[in-house]
């Protein structure tokens, strides 16, 4: 057997990648699974109280980029008293919206912080989460994994329909004023 024939065998007989070529495949699923839960932590770490200077947001201005995008700005002001700073904002915002938030350590965003936040931050994990689903059952196929392989199938609709509710929250609680 080649090289070749290790990532991409020959023949009908044995649909899919080869050996290395399912290795790859699974180390790519994870990373792209699990990569939104530690892209967050710094999210989470400011809707938590964890990071960043309280105080409240005013959006002052969203202009439109196109394709449904835009690009806001807004005034902060902390709650110590400190004097007003301009950030950029969530781009989900609306001119007019004010909220409480925290301004990050580096001072040129604010986000929502408290429940309204942690939602918004899980979106992305629950996004992760959801495309973790149905790994497990793969990997059964693959290996010529029998028994359990319908149990997987029922746990891996339960977690992807877990992650897809966890984003549809996340979104909402993003885009609620």
């Amino acid at each position: 057997m080649n090289d070749f024939e290790m990532v991409v065998p020959a023949g009908r007989g044995n649909p899919g990648p080869g050996p290395v070529g399912r290795i790859i495949v699974v180390l790519l699923w994870l990373v792209v699974c699990l990569a939104p839960v530690a892209l967050s932590v710094p999210d989470f770490e400011l809707a938590l109280g964890r990071t960043g200077t309280p105080g409240t947001l005013t959006v002052v201005s969203c202009a439109a980029l196109g394709e449904g995008r835009y690009d806001c700005r807004g005034r902060f002001v902390p709650d110590s008293g400190a004097p007003p700073v301009l950030v950029k904002a969530s781009p989900d915002s609306r001119a007019g919206d004010v909220t409480h938030a925290r301004l990050t350590p580096d001072g040129d965003r604010a986000l929502p912080d408290g429940v309204r936040g942690v939602l918004a931050a899980a979106t992305l994990p629950a996004v992760g989460l959801g495309g973790l689903g149905f790994l497990p059952y793969v990997i059964m196929y693959w290996l010529g994994v029998r028994r359990g392989r319908r149990a997987a199938v029922v746990a891996g609709s339960a977690i992807t329909a877990l992650g897809a509710t966890g984003m549809l929250v996340g979104m909402v609680a993003a885009y609620s004023s």
